[in-house]
């Protein structure tokens, strides 16, 4: 077991560490860093190539300016994207979509609901009826393939005029195109373990130990991380960052704001086949199936490229939320499959999405330290997007920092409040979060609701919502035994659960089928079995030298939890059943998605908003350029 994150932090505190200086650090390659250091890098050279600020710690020299992303590489991204590009032109005014491999214009946006073609799918009574009518009356209606595409798309969900990219692609070329610059050093490969903080002020970072054991003991060739200090600390690490959590723990949330909210999401990068009828720039949004609180997505890249998938939300009250399972059954929608049928596996990959929008915004400037991107609360949870939001925050801070560098002013509180949090409040992207920030929260009182709360939210621009506030985990996943109440008996259940826990798999697979869900009818090529799309989608980095980055803080916790959500909805399988009840952990499937973190229904005692699982910093995870 690990050592507890109040021992691992004692242990850390009395060794001797390197110390490296810089005017500034940030945490994490995304698209938030991304553009902070775009915009940064044009500002930090005057037309005659002399560097416009001299360096505080090297005098003399220009700016030193520092990134350490975890990932291997520049293009770790996991995910398609579909986005209005606003802030990504206001970057790139000349940008040109053929130069980034995977990127085109969007040409075609279609919005599709799915009728349940098994039967399986766990409807409400209002749906249902729904669905009844549309087949009674498919003869007038425009119903094919147990699909209704809807005449139109909400203008808050409209991307026309947007782009279509693969993230992962276009960090790879946004990376490029900064390298190239000279001002900025980005280092992969190189996860950041914790802020350092001292009299409320954020100094700079700690880089992870190297040299201990999967249990964070030093061993032969430990090397302690070093600490790296600077006048401003970026923190663009997203909603599962070690230092973005740290921060939210040491200085608490504002009044009101909370990180209930939050998803899933699981995609594949596929070739599709020959005789596939779908144009590059097509762009397709789900709903309704396999489960109504499942959206789904398909992209369509050039060249027969396909990105798609789906998000497995925070309010869909499944204690068995696997979303490969559930993304292959969509895949297999009569709708879908007609487009799939004979394609290829080319990658694939998960994330965690945060979907608190701006409720789920942290301070976002402190003496020393500034958020960006999706862990600030960035993401707008009306129009399914956060690329582009992040990548402005990062424009924003960064126009602050020269400001603030040009007037000679310290990165204090207040310093960074008036530059950098007022651009952000005078924003597009501060007033259309304000319009999202409810919009979602009628999905914690039932789908048709939400969907409704939704579509008031985006025509009356957030004044009006069918609003619930979102409650901690805990408080709201039902037992197995109350979920399948009525289809599986208490007794079956427990059955199960001890032959799963024998053979050491989840439970997913055997409650679905005994609920009516058919088996997958893999084809080795597009639908494969979970441990396939780790050898073919991907490639997963586990280095040795490093502290498993999973660990379970109360064991006894794990040991009464009859749920253990975690294995069922880990993206990986690399949870699985343990000893004595505690989940076993191998590293080597771990993509890094957060699964496990958001899903945990079991709070600690000192902090019902903290679950039982602490997912600390660590090397390696999914690397697949295509996501």
């Amino acid at each position: 077991m690990l050592m507890s994150d109040a021992a691992l932090f004692e242990a850390n505190s009395v060794l001797e560490r390197q110390r490296l200086d810089a005017d500034i650090v940030c945490v994490g390659f995304g698209p938030a860093t991304a553009g902070f250091l775009t915009t940064l890098a044009k500002g930090l050279v005057n037309a005659d190539g002399a560097p416009a600020f001299e360096s505080r710690v090297m005098p003399g020299l220009p700016l030193q300016v520092l990134c350490y992303e975890r990932a291997d590489g520049m293009a770790f991204g996991v995910s398609g994207v579909v986005t209005r590009a606003r802030g990504l032109r206001a970057s790139f005014p000349e940008l040109d979509p053929t130069t980034i491999p995977m990127a085109t214009p969007v040409a075609e946006e279609r919005m599709v609901y799915l009728l349940d073609p098994v039967g399986a799918s766990r409807r409400p009574v209002g749906l249902r009826a729904v669905d009844a009518g549309l087949r009674l009356f498919k003869a007038v209606l425009p119903v094919r393939e147990y699909a209704l595409e809807l005449p139109w798309t909400p203008g808050f969900l409209d991307k026309s005029g947007g782009l279509l990219l693969s993230l992962g692609q276009f960090m790879q070329w946004a990376g490029a195109q900064l390298q190239s610059t000279g001002t900025v050093q980005i280092w992969p490969g190189t996860p950041v373990s914790e802020a350092l903080i001292e009299d409320g002020r954020v100094l700079g970072v700690r880089l992870v130990d190297q040299g201990v054991d999967r249990q964070g003991q030093p061993g032969e060739g430990f090397t302690p991380g070093m600490d790296v200090h600077a006048a401003l600390t970026v923190i663009g690490d997203g909603p599962i960052g070690p230092v973005g959590r740290q921060l939210d723990m040491h200085f608490g949330m504002p009044e009101g704001h909370d990180t209930r909210d939050w998803a899933i999401g699981m995609k594949f990068v596929v070739e599709l086949p020959q005789t596939s009828t779908l144009k590059p720039g097509t762009v397709i949004h789900t709903f309704g199936f396999p489960e109504p609180e499942i959206f789904g997505f398909l992209y369509v890249h050039p060249e027969r490229i396909a990105s798609l998938g789906i998000f497995v939300p925070s309010w869909f009250d499944s204690p068995v939320r696997t979303a490969y399972r559930y993304l292959q059954h969509w895949m297999l929608h009569p709708y879908l499959w007609r487009h799939l049928n004979g394609g290829q596996l080319r990658s694939w990959g998960a994330k965690t999405l945060g979907e608190s929008g701006r409720r789920g915004e942290p301070h976002l400037v402190g003496n020393g330290y500034a958020r960006i991107g999706e862990g600030s609360g960035s993401t707008n949870v009306l129009t399914g997007s956060g690329v582009d939001e992040a990548w402005t925050t990062g424009i924003q801070l960064a126009e602050s920092v020269l400001e603030l560098l040009g007037a000679g002013k310290d990165f204090t509180e207040g310093n960074l409040q008036a530059a950098y949090v007022r651009r952000r409040r005078a924003s597009w992207l501060e007033a259309e979060a304000r319009v999202a920030q409810r919009a979602r929260d009628g999905f914690q009182k039932g789908f048709v609701r939400g969907l409704v709360g939704m579509a008031l939210a985006g025509l009356t621009g957030g004044r009006l919502t069918l609003g619930h506030e979102p409650v901690a985990p805990y408080k709201r996943i039902p037992t197995l035994e109350n979920y399948y109440c009525g289809r599986i008996p208490a007794e079956d259940i427990e059955r199960l659960r001890k032959e799963c826990a024998i053979k050491g798999v989840s439970l997913h697979t055997v409650l679905m089928e005994r609920c009516g869900w058919p088996a997958i009818p893999f084809d080795g090529k597009l639908l494969v079995s979970h441990q396939d799309a780790l050898l073919l989608g991907g490639k997963v980095q586990a280095p040795p030298g490093y502290a498993d980055h999973v660990a379970f803080l109360y064991p006894h916790l794990c040991a009464e939890c009859g749920t253990r959500i975690c294995i069922e909805a880990c993206s990986g399988q690399a949870l699985t059943p343990g000893p004595a009840g505690v989940p076993a952990f191998d590293r080597e499937k771990c993509v890094h998605c957060g699964a496990c973190y958001w899903n945990c229904s079991q709070p600690i005692p000192d902090n019902a908003e903290r679950m039982n699982i602490s997912f600390r910093a660590g090397a390696g995870g999914l690397h697949s350029a295509e996501n």
